[in-house]
């Protein structure tokens, strides 16, 4: 089983960056749907989407904050980080399909209280920008390891694997 390790106030440095990519699918969107409780037609309807401004469906803005976080836990600090904050400014639409980049940056370090601004962007295949804004978090001071929990498998009825 993979684990993740703690990336300390102390080990983290201002530039010091991480990345995470991920396809977007229909059956995140379908999945994000269901657990946010956000039905709007514009990420699930074709009929629908097709007659808006974007022509065809997009995925939840806060789909896109959701990678960001996963960067956070996943790439960037790992165990015991606590997510103070999030400002996000939505550029351009995620289609499903699109393979988007998280890049996190160590923008700023608050000693008085272990707090580290991350600077957020987020890019498309094309390395066009979606979204960008920042992260506010509270880093460990303790190194830790944990496992990487194995998840149960979850199947949406209609969709492909």
């Amino acid at each position: 089983m993979d684990s993740l390790t703690t990336v300390t106030y102390d080990q983290i440095a201002i530039g010091d960056s991480a990345t995470y990519t991920r396809t977007v699918t229909e059956r995140d969107v379908v999945l994000f749907s269901e657990v946010s409780g956000d039905l709007n037609p514009l990420h699930l309807d074709e009929g629908y989407a097709s007659g808006t401004a974007f022509g065809e469906r997009i995925a939840h803005g806060m789909l896109s904050g959701a990678f960001i976080s996963a960067c956070v836990a996943m790439k960037m600090l790992g165990p015991g980080t606590v997510y103070l904050g999030q400002t996000m400014k939505f550029l351009r639409p995620v289609k499903l399909g699109d393979t988007v980049t998280v890049t996190m940056t160590v923008a700023e370090k608050e000693d008085r209280r272990n707090k580290a601004t991350l600077d957020c962007k987020v890019t498309n295949q094309n390395g066009k920008a979606v979204v960008t804004g920042t992260s506010e978090v509270m880093v460990a001071t303790e190194a830790a390891s944990a496992a990487i929990p194995a998840l149960p498998e979850i199947t949406v009825a209609g969709l492909d694997r």
